[in-house]
């Protein structure tokens, strides 16, 4: 749709002459295009022809206005008309449009400013404070859109036009023609641009981004006490030295809420590289713990079977049947499905909301891969998944985001995944550079097994109906924008393949035998190249290393796979006929004692005692020695003498672990009970934060 009220250059008259023109231009070419003849103040009305003629509003490029008279300021008032065109029409045909966009999940939106809003420009106050008002309004756009993927970018045009040309010579306006700034706003249009909240100056066949550039600044008050004109002068120079300059992607709140913690805090400390002023746009202190909207994922066995499909299995092996037939009477689902309920809480847009996370999603990677499961997963059902950003790390050339996802039946724990995100180029905030849960190499020993298996030329094509849409993997010329000959291969379908191939190798392909899987994705691969998975075995952890067999590429790294032992009772079983849940939580952490032992005694040095009752009756003890050798953990009545002892329920021992329950708030309403030196309560958290990983 072309909108043009046919106005002359300062908002006097009216025509159809030039809507008529474009809209006849568009058609001699082929397209289709209606015109509308109404003002941007009737932004309803230019919405409606749109939708009528069309059906659907996905993108419109608002470029409208007039000049008033160029005064200098003293002889100048507000042009309530200059107003009304640029900054109150612009809102009022996004308003109409809005709801369209966020409902389709989709939208692209480019509001025209100008050098005159961004830098001044003598005679035309009326005029810059409109355009520097549309610039602020298609910034707040571009934030409340864009997990709707409603993108919203700015451009600042220099082009030969009605409006130009009566205050520029006229061979500067023949050489800045309108076709040499079409493309830009074609491309911003597009489905596949990624870019929001972005600025850009174009004209004569140049284009530029502009951002902000923030110096280091200085903190001019001390805690409590009054700030004077004096302290500011004298520390004038530090305030306006651009050296180290930051480029902010936020405002100054943290600065600010800083100072109510310090005495006095320069905002070139090393607290300020972790603020939102630093040139990544991450501030960890305000996304670390945030929670994104829980998700839901509904599924039968199709799912399950499809997704075994994705990632390799197939009819020629008689083994893979209980994964690829609904009627095998041991009919069961790939452990590694785990990931798939839970990975809508990274499709959905959910990061884009977290304070602190200002990034472009463009320049994100999937680093590593963490999946444990409690249980083995249902073969249909429903799964609620909540996510949390557990932590933000600084590699300096890149920031990684790790988000915590768990995933439930009904109330019941199944799953839990650790996603890995590398944003590339988002580094240098100041943050800390390594987790927990780190990668593992493996033994510098030839592997105790191998297997090598093919993909197909269409792997990619099937795997992402396992619901990764990505276009990256199916779509040739988005693949090339990204660098790539061709569509490459999921990471988590190569993930896939190396967990069936150890099921397979040490677990007879018995899914109850699967507990957790850790891998760093390294290199894509293409469809139709072979896996070559090499396994190390070290009591019930396999190491593994993949690689593509063709070029001898290492894919997958630093990974392993953790099994139950095969005479030991399923993690189903444990929570069945009685059992208890809570046996979950204290094998898990006597798996890290025996990693970790010597380490945790060191922070923890004391010993623990639990009682975990069962409709009131003790039916389970347990005793964590972090204060003797390099620890240990018993069950049953412990000979030595804990330093504390709780006593609870199994199910709130559950609520607890699983954050759902404040241990403050379960002591005191009698819950949790505490004999011995409670003090030393603080220091659980060294034992179950990030081990219990629940």
């Amino acid at each position: 749709m072309m909108n043009d009220l046919g106005t002359d250059t300062k908002g006097g008259g009216k025509s159809s002459a030039a809507a008529d023109k474009v809209v006849e231009e568009i058609r001699a070419k082929g397209g289709k295009a209606v015109a509308n003849y109404d003002s941007v103040e009737d932004g309803e009305k230019l919405i409606q022809t749109a939708l009528d003629a069309f059906g659907r509003i996905g993108v419109y490029y608002f470029k409208c206005g007039l000049l008033s008279v160029n005064v200098s300021f003293l002889l100048f008032c507000i042009s309530d008309l200059i107003q009304r065109i640029h900054l109150r029409g612009s809102f009022l045909v996004t308003r109409a449009a809005w709801n369209h966009m966020k409902n389709q999940k989709f939208g692209r939106i480019i509001m025209t400013a100008s050098a005159a809003g961004i830098y001044g420009n003598f005679g035309q106050a009326n005029y810059s404070a409109a355009k520097l008002g549309m610039l602020g309004l298609a910034n707040t756009l571009a934030i409340e859109g864009r997990k709707y993927n409603v993108h919203c970018n700015t451009i600042a045009p220099v082009a030969g036009s009605r409006l130009t040309e009566t205050v520029m010579p006229p061979d500067l306006v023949a050489s800045l023609k309108p076709e040499y700034v079409a493309p830009l706003v074609l491309w911003l249009c597009h489905e596949q641009c990624q870019e929001n909240g972005g600025l850009f100056e174009v004209g004569a066949g140049w284009i530029g981004k502009l951002r902000w550039e923030r110096s280091q600044g200085q903190i001019v008050r001390k805690k409590n006490k009054s700030m004077t004109p004096e302290a500011v002068r004298d520390q004038w120079d530090k305030i306006c030295d651009f050296t180290d300059a930051t480029k902010p992607a936020t405002s100054m709140v943290s600065v600010l809420s800083r100072m109510e913690s310090e005495d006095q805090v320069g905002a070139n400390s090393t607290a300020a590289a972790a603020s939102p002023a630093s040139a990544s746009g991450i501030n960890p202190s305000m996304a670390v713990g945030q929670k994104l909207p829980p998700t839901t994922f509904s599924f039968t066995h199709t799912q399950c079977i499809l997704y075994a499909l994705g990632v390799g299995m197939s009819t020629k092996d008689p083994d893979h049947l209980r994964f690829l037939y609904e009627g095998s009477p041991d009919f069961s689902c790939l452990p590694t499905f785990g990931v798939i309920p839970s990975q809508a809480a990274m499709m959905e847009g959910g990061l884009s909301s977290v304070p602190g996370l200002n990034i472009d999603f463009t320049q994100v990677l999937h680093g590593e891969q963490y999946l444990e499961l409690y249980k083995p997963l249902p073969t249909s059902g429903k799964l609620t998944s909540e996510a949390t950003i557990a932590d933000v790390l600084d590699k300096g050339s890149g920031a990684v985001i790790l988000l915590d996802v768990h995933t439930y039946s009904g109330g019941e724990l199944v799953c839990y995944n650790q996603f890995s995100v590398f944003v590339v180029g988002a580094g240098g905030f100041g943050g800390k550079r390594t987790s927990e849960k780190a990668s593992v190499p493996p033994p510098k020993r030839a592997p105790d097994a191998v297997v090598i298996d093919s993909t197909t030329r269409d792997q990619a094509a099937l795997y992402r109906l396992s619901g990764d849409w990505n276009p990256l993997h199916i779509d040739p010329s988005f693949a090339a924008m990204g660098g790539f000959k061709a569509p490459i291969l999921h990471g988590l379908c190569s993930f896939g393949f190396a967990a069936r191939h150890v099921l397979k190798q040490f677990a007879n392909n018995d899914p109850s035998r699967f507990k957790a899987i850790k891998v760093r994705f390294v290199k894509p691969v293409m469809p139709g190249q072979s896996l070559q998975t090499e396994m190390w075995k070290e009591g019930n952890r396999i190491h593994i290393q993949c690689k593509v067999k063709e070029t001898d590429a290492v894919v997958l790294a630093g990974a392993y796979v953790d099994l139950h032992g095969a005479s030991e009772a399923s993690p189903e079983n444990l929570t069945q006929g009685g059992g208890l849940q809570s046996e979950l939580v204290f094998a898990e952490i006597g798996r890290r004692i025996k990693d970790l032992g010597s380490e945790l005694v060191k922070k923890v040095n004391a010993v623990f005692g639990w009682e975990i009752t069962k409709d009131g009756k003790t039916a389970a003890q347990w005793t964590i020695d972090l204060k003797n050798g390099s620890g240990s953990l018993h069950k049953g009545p412990y000979s030595g003498k804990a330093d504390v002892t709780f006593t609870v329920s199994d199910e709130d021992f559950m609520e607890v672990v699983q954050g759902k329950v404040n241990p403050q708030k379960a002591f005191f309403s009698g819950k949790l009970k505490v004999r011995g030196n409670i003090m030393l309560s603080q220091k659980l958290e060294v034992i179950l934060k990030d081990y219990a990983k629940l």
